[in-house]
């Protein structure tokens, strides 16, 4: 079975085709296009089934990052993912981004526990724990600097850290820890191969952890008209 790997949920715009029973990354594509996924989303898709040699028809089921991040981002590989799915009559699965980057981390520091962490910006950080055997320690969260340190000291175990909230975290403590990314997602490759060992159940949905930021215009009121 051929699975195919999407992440529009941060700055970059990654696919990749997973052959599944062989556990071969066929093809892949990550580019750091900031914005913009939806316009170039569809063409990456049909470049790597390309350069994979496969058929969109070929394709047995889809893995999509669900964020937290962007929340554009987001959407557009969420809903395409469950397009390709509707229309292939194939499942779908959601993969965090959080869970990724923990995956990742994994690969580079074995048996440790990890804290998944992205700068989420108006100073709040995404973060979730995960243990050392991977699976999740704690529910994703939206939380602030000073709050998840705190937890961090109370767990007493050395972290690995993973994602663009690391260095602050760093900062903050004042001394060097073990950071594996700081990046804002994981791997295309992690969403491949998480997504190959989840089972099907529940079409992907994005994973808001904050509301998004709605400003009420100002300085272009317009006067109502007074009829006599």
């Amino acid at each position: 079975m051929k699975l195919l790997a999407l992440d529009t949920a941060a700055n970059l715009c990654s696919v990749a085709v997973l052959d599944v029973e062989s556990g071969t990354i066929l093809a892949a594509s990550s580019e750091d296009i900031g914005k913009g996924h939806a316009e170039r989303l569809m063409a990456t898709i049909e470049q790597v089934a390309a350069a994979a040699q496969i058929s969109i028809t070929d394709i047995g089921k889809i893995a999509v990052s669900i964020g937290p991040g962007s929340f554009t981002g987001v959407r557009v590989g969420v809903s395409t993912a469950r397009g390709f799915a509707l229309a292939l009559k194939c499942p779908a699965v959601g993969i965090s981004t959080l869970q990724a980057l923990a995956y990742d981390a994994a690969k580079q520091f074995s048996h440790r526990p990890i804290l998944s962490i992205i700068d989420a910006r108006r100073d709040e950080l995404y973060a979730q724990f995960f243990g050392e055997n991977g699976s999740a320690a704690s529910e994703p969260v939206v939380t602030t600097l000073h709050s998840i340190v705190k937890q961090l000291e109370e767990r007493g175990s050395e972290h690995v850290l993973a994602g663009s909230g690391a260095i602050l975290i760093e900062k903050e403590l004042g001394r060097p820890l073990d950071i594996a990314a700081n990046t804002a997602t994981g791997s295309i490759e992690a969403f491949a191969r998480l997504g190959a060992l989840r089972r099907d159940g529940e079409a992907p949905r994005p994973l808001y952890l904050r509301g998004l930021d709605v400003k009420q215009q100002q300085g272009f009121v317009l006067k109502r008209k007074v009829v006599e």
